[in-house]
């Protein structure tokens, strides 16, 4: 029995609740906040055993053997940095912090202590998504040519909104363009080459933007993320000889359309349950029953390639958190 720790309250801490009890194996068994009335009202309404109304708190619990911090992206490095220093595993919330710099000291801590840290990207966790590599690897679509992928919602969000709040990691660049990176990334690994241009808000965030990646092989990924549009959230990996086409959302698909040359078009599916987030869930349990450090579906190198295209493509838009 995995027995788990959510840090934070909100939205995606009260998702992930709801799909542990999907998971063999796995028990809520405490939730920390920075209030205790907070933790108390948390734990009330998803059977959590105790509510404790601090993170070192919550780290310090010899009950807990894993902890999911679903703070807000300014938080992920501070409330990540509580959990290793009480020595327990971690599954940070995408993105993993606003930048390499501290998305790297976090890794080096994990390692230096032994610790399992896994940033929580469920979408390669998600088994519509290993399939689609699986069939990539075995050749189905040839040599992959390009990827193409759009995460646009369409707002408007009030200035106070953290979507727009620049020391909050704003802009729809972490929040929703870390999706279509992390598949460019899954697919075709580290570009050579990053071009990026975006619009930005009166706070100094992106609120539309597009990312090319170019890589030596001749391969091209087209992204887009904003918040002035709702986009279709689709997404398609082109290969030499047929394509794969990820429905809305890409990132949480439930079937996929193969595309081979001169054969009829194959819709592969599975029935997924719940909200999507119990296979990451799943993926730690199984990480740290087998004794590993770092995930191989989620590996260190994975978060930090991608955090430093992010990096990039702030660099290029004019963005800053500071």
């Amino acid at each position: 029995m995995t027995r788990w720790g959510i840090l934070a309250t909100g939205h995606i801490a009260a998702r992930f609740a709801e799909d542990l009890r999907l998971v063999p194996g796995a028990e809520l068994v405490a939730v920390g906040s920075r209030t205790a009335e907070s933790a108390e009202r948390f734990a009330e309404r998803h059977g959590a055993t105790r509510a404790h109304g601090t993170w070192d708190d919550l780290a310090a619990d010899p009950e807990v053997d894993a902890i999911y911090v679903a703070t807000p992206h300014a938080a992920h490095y501070e409330a990540a940095r509580t959990c290793l220093a009480a020595g327990k595993p971690a599954l940070v919330e995408k993105p993993f912090t606003l930048d390499l710099a501290t998305s790297t000291e976090l890794v080096q801590t994990a390692r230096a202590g032994g610790v399992f840290l896994m940033e929580a990207m469920w979408m390669r966790c998600n088994p519509l998504i290993l399939r689609a590599c699986e069939l990539i690897a075995e050749g189905a679509i040839g040599t992959v040519t390009g990827v193409r992928a759009d995460f646009g919602v369409a707002g408007p969000f009030p200035p106070e909104h953290r979507m727009r709040a620049r020391a909050l990691g704003g802009g729809a660049l972490l929040d929703l363009g870390v999706y279509p990176v992390s598949l460019a990334h899954l697919i075709l690994g580290v570009p050579q080459h990053v071009r990026s241009w975006a619009k930005l808000g009166p706070e100094g965030t992106d609120e539309n933007t597009g990312i090319v990646l170019g890589y030596d092989s001749g391969a091209v990924a087209t992204l887009s993320c904003g918040m002035v549009g709702a986009t279709g959230l689709t997404a398609s990996i082109i290969g030499t000889t047929g394509r794969i086409e990820l429905p809305d959302p890409f990132f949480r698909p439930d079937g996929f359309v193969l595309h081979r040359a001169d054969s009829p078009a194959e819709t592969i599916s599975a029935e997924l349950v719940g909200n999507g987030y119990q296979y990451e869930a799943i993926e730690v349990q199984r990480c740290l029953a087998e004794g590993l450090t770092e995930s191989p579906l989620v590996p260190h190198s994975a978060t930090l390639e991608s955090m430093t295209l992010l990096d990039d493509v702030r660099a290029q838009i004019g963005v800053s958190y500071l």
